[in-house]
């Protein structure tokens, strides 16, 4: 899927507005100076604001991008792209790459 790449700098929220940091960087891969994020790569979820049970089944706590890239490889493994599916936990609700960098597309 196309797409721009997802990086370190890039603002990543959950679907309820809670702020997702990647846990692990990729460094073989930089853009605008900073390292990508690979597809394997877990998202540790902050401050979301989604109630716990028995009003809902948050907060989300983790996410994981499920498509990224599949002709452009860092050390084997595809890329996270701002376009990809994605999905968090407990809540079953997407991430969102609300902001990145825009000069790198990749397929």
């Amino acid at each position: 899927m196309p797409g721009l790449l997802v990086h370190i700098g890039a603002q990543v929220l959950c679907a309820h507005g809670g702020q997702a940091q990647p846990a692990v960087p990729n460094p073989r891969v930089l853009v605008s100076g900073q390292p990508t994020v690979l597809l394997s790569t877990t998202y540790l979820v902050a401050g979301c604001p989604f109630p716990p049970p028995p009003n809902g089944n948050g907060p989300c706590v983790t996410g994981q991008w499920l498509s990224g890239t599949t002709r452009v490889l860092s050390n084997g493994q595809p890329l996270a792209v701002n376009a990809g599916a994605s999905l968090c936990a407990p809540t079953g609700t997407p991430m969102m790459a609300a902001v990145t960098q825009t000069r790198v597309t990749a397929l």
